[in-house]
């Protein structure tokens, strides 16, 4: 049984091929492991705020010398930590745009990367420390070409984005998953060959 945490992105819905391909990840995941849980946090219907001055000087401040608009300002970024410290799996699905993720997922991960609680500084120019081990992430994206190889790879900043930063926090990633070449095959045969290529790790 796991914790599955399931990030939404695009602004589509029912015509949203990222979606689809995301609800089948999560289904393999809940078959290989029954009785498992599943939060969605869709960021269309409900898009974080982008970081304002507030924001930031809210997360530099100690809890205990917050002002009452500091506590507001900080609640998505506390309410979306403690959901991802409670998963045992991620899934993060974001279409392309413009070769990489989309907006509100940017912003998301902007709520979510705090020092000492989701990542620590090492010093000496290193990599930081991801706190939030023994976490798998997987990542769902679609796009209209095809990016995971040939002339158009230089191009995709998605993920390999998505990759480096889960692996900045601490994530482990075990499987990329895409519905991509929508423009040259269709919509559905991009989806179905997503789908095709899901294997859940252990």
């Amino acid at each position: 049984m796991k914790k599955i945490l399931h990030i939404i992105t695009s602004p589509r819905t029912d015509a949203s091929v990222s979606r689809k391909l995301g609800n089948a990840v999560v289904e393999k995941i809940k078959e290989k492991y029954t009785g498992s849980s599943v939060t969605v946090r869709d960021l269309a219907k409900n898009p974080p705020p982008h970081l304002n001055e507030s924001h930031i000087n809210s997360f530099f401040t100690p809890a205990e010398n917050r002002t009452a608009e500091q506590l507001y300002d900080i609640r998505y970024s506390e309410d979306a930590i403690r959901e991802l410290m409670d998963a045992d799996i991620l899934v993060v699905e974001t279409p392309m745009y413009n070769f990489t993720i989309t907006s509100t997922l940017k912003a998301y991960f902007d709520h979510i990367t705090r020092a000492g609680i989701t990542f620590k500084y090492t010093g000496n120019g290193l990599l930081p420390e991801g706190l939030l081990k023994g976490k798998q992430g997987y990542i769902v994206t679609s796009s209209g070409g095809v990016y995971s190889e040939g002339d158009l790879k230089a191009y995709d900043f998605t993920e390999p984005y998505v990759r480096s930063f889960l692996s900045v926090i601490g994530i482990e990633v075990a499987g990329v998953f895409r519905a991509e070449g929508q423009a040259v095959i269709g919509p559905e045969a991009a989806l179905e060959n997503g789908v095709g290529s899901i294997v859940v790790g252990g």
